[in-house]
């Protein structure tokens, strides 16, 4: 090296120049634990208006209960039955597992500092006493369903004397059951539950904050849709869309067209009945949860066709043998149709019935003889008018029936005229110009278009769906006011009863906050805090919600829990459930 000493300097400067170059985020120097700490007791989705205080109450599982206190129905009582055994079941887990002998409390944790530590939170100076009762005030009857504009809005109060949850509506009592839940937590040493002194005035930003699911690319069976909606609940998601047949299976079993589904569905095992439907509808609505059914056409139809052939256009030339969409030539169409959806209606309670109407493909129109005399004819000089002259008779038959419409934005983009108050659902492609574009009409909108399940990201990918907002496209505040709202979508090409669950949960709660809290909760880094408690949350509930991101699992900061890991351990924080292998 004597005989090269600039050689020396210039190896020097090159480890110099490494070493400078290291940023903080190509540092593999971590600290143990979880990368975002999760909070306790705080609400998801967040509150309009919250005030929490220092001071807190204990309660006794054993001997706290709700309390009627006003009107009540069977929707309020079930509900109190839900939420009792859920406020009483936290922290069940962790007892037990401290009570087992697979997890020996460390020597060093002798039963004098166990009764110290238990001490701690009674001899707190913010200590308020006991919470036995949590007065349920229901200041109006309930309504028997829920709907597009229900209200929503509740108040709690929780100070030193009581706590009141109060609504003028049944669905706004709902929601605070919900949210009085979520602030009961379990005391650090696992002796008790506890619940800070609070005060919340609380609402929807959107009337419409739905999660859309398919059932026809994969079957998911009942069991699991229940469970989709206690999760729809525990985010306060209030739409559930019933995309229930598609091309590749007919799954609805009609009483009118029985056949639809005998020849139509995957199996005879994989079929909604009648008695299936009124079940989801019915648990829907304990939980204030709309069910809109879709029934799409005249494209995504093929699972019709396999018991009624005449209703789809047939092929002609390089698509010889094929079915397209439906025939919008046939008066016997309508006809069906009009059956159909009169049996729908029915069946589905709910004033929106979803026509679908998007991916309508013209090559079998444009190879069909038949069609295109229809259209010289008729003076129908492009698909587009055709399509539109078909959505025109469906959505009149709608509208001839009370109900109202929702259609995927292809039927506005084609230019057909829509009936004042049908909702245009915007799905793909500019959201913004479509969005001022379908308002400038003065017709009422949905977004889903930023938020699909199905569509995955490396890690966890919660935010690209948090940082989309309904509101962020020009235009006046009238026509901000016809966004009704959005919904997540997950359509099943890729999911079936096993894995639909944690691909929802809880990717689909960032949907529910930007829905439910006011425009200003947008900050994503506080969220992720809430969100790894919500997570966590659900878990306990017995919903299978998938890590929130990639590092989500560690201990609960409690010198009781054994230094080794010899057991799994679902979450951390301060919702922490130890499980023995």
């Amino acid at each position: 090296m004597k005989a090269f000493p600039w050689l020396t300097w210039w190896c020097l400067v090159c480890i110099a120049f490494f070493v400078g170059s290291i940023t903080p985020t190509d540092s593999y120097i971590v600290d143990p634990g979880p990368v975002v700490k999760a909070t306790k007791g705080e609400l998801w989705p967040k509150a309009r208006k919250q005030v929490t205080s220092d001071q807190f109450s204990a309660i006794k599982p054993g001997t706290f209960q709700f309390q009627s206190t006003n009107y009540t129905c069977d929707i309020l009582s079930k509900a109190l039955e839900r939420y009792q055994k859920i406020v009483v079941a936290i922290g069940n887990n962790t007892r037990r597992a401290r009570a087992s002998q697979a997890f020996p409390v460390r020597p060093e944790i002798n039963s004098v500092h166990r009764t110290k530590h238990r001490r701690s939170w009674r001899s707190n100076a913010n200590f308020n006493g006991y919470l036995d009762v949590a007065s349920v005030s229901l200041n109006a009857p309930c309504e028997t369903l829920p709907h597009l504009g229900m209200d929503e809005n509740y108040t709690i109060v929780i100070d030193d004397q009581q706590a009141v949850l109060s609504s003028f509506s049944i669905w706004g009592m709902l929601r605070a059951l919900e949210s009085f839940a979520q602030m009961v937590v379990l005391a650090d040493d696992g002796s008790t539950l506890l619940i800070n002194a609070t005060s919340i005035d609380d609402g929807p930003r959107f009337s419409h904050r739905g999660l859309l699911v398919d059932t026809s690319r994969h079957f998911i069976d009942t069991r699991t849709l229940v469970q989709i909606l206690d999760g729809m609940a525990y985010n306060k998601l209030n739409v559930f869309h019933w995309h229930i047949v598609d091309d590749h299976s007919f799954p609805y079993e009609s009483s009118t067209f029985p056949e639809l589904s005998k020849q139509g569905a995957y199996h005879p095992s994989m079929v909604y009945t009648q008695a299936d439907v009124a079940m989801i509808v019915e648990e829907a609505r304990l939980r204030g949860i709309r069910v809109m059914s879709e029934f799409d056409t005249p494209g995504h139809t093929r699972s019709w066709g396999v018991s009624h052939p005449e209703l789809l256009t047939e092929c002609y030339d390089q698509y010889h043998g094929k079915l397209g969409p439906m025939d919008p030539t046939r008066e016997s169409t309508y006809t069906f149709l009009e059956n159909l959806f009169r049996e729908v209606i029915q069946v589905f309670p709910d004033q929106y019935v979803h026509l679908g109407g998007d991916e309508v493909g013209f090559e079998c129109w444009a190879s069909n003889p038949n069609i295109l005399e229809y259209m010289k004819q008729n003076r129908l000089y492009s698909f587009e008018m055709l399509e539109e002259k078909f959505i025109q008779r469906i959505v009149d038959q709608i509208d001839a029936l009370n109900r109202s419409s929702l259609v995927w934005q292809e039927v506005y983009v084609n230019g057909v005229r829509l009936p004042n108050g049908t909702v245009v659902h915007v799905w793909t492609g500019n959201r913004q110009d479509l969005l001022s574009r379908i308002t400038r009409d003065g017709l009422p909108a949905l977004l889903s278009s930023c938020w699909y399940l199905d569509h995955l990201s490396t890690g966890g990918d919660w935010r690209k769906f948090y940082n989309c907002d309904p509101h962020d496209f020009v235009g006046t505040g009238a026509q901000k006011s016809l966004v009704l709202g959005g919904e997540a979508c997950m359509w099943s090409e890729v999911v079936n009863g096993h894995n639909v669950l944690p691909r929802i949960f809880p990717r689909v709660s960032a949907t529910a906050e930007k829905l439910w809290s006011p425009a200003a909760v947008n900050n994503a880094d506080e969220a992720a805090r809430r969100l790894e408690e919500h997570t966590c949350r659900m878990n306990h509930r017995g919903i299978p919600a998938q890590p929130r991101t990639v590092q989500d699992s560690a201990y609960k900061d409690d010198p009781a829990l054994p230094t080794s890991r010899p057991n799994t351990i679902d979450c951390h924080g301060a919702c922490c459930t130890i499980k023995s292998k």
